[in-house]
């Protein structure tokens, strides 16, 4: 495993991606991807449950 981050293919990945997900937005109904993204979203809201740190906590270790 290569130990090297790599930014710019990092950031080629996420263009890339974000490209597709535009496309895929624009090609379906308003009714698919806004269910889709309530559900994505009401995960995140389930899952910050498990999360053992509270919100003051994060900000003050990504300050750092």
């Amino acid at each position: 495993m290569d130990s090297e981050f790599d930014k710019e293919q990092n950031l080629e990945e996420r263009l890339k991606f974000v490209r597709f997900y535009a496309r895929w937005v624009k090609s379906v109904p308003n009714e698919v991807w806004s269910k889709q993204q309530v559900e994505f979203i009401d995960s995140l809201f389930d899952n910050s449950k498990n999360f053992s740190l509270t919100p003051e906590k994060y900000l003050k270790t990504i300050r750092r």
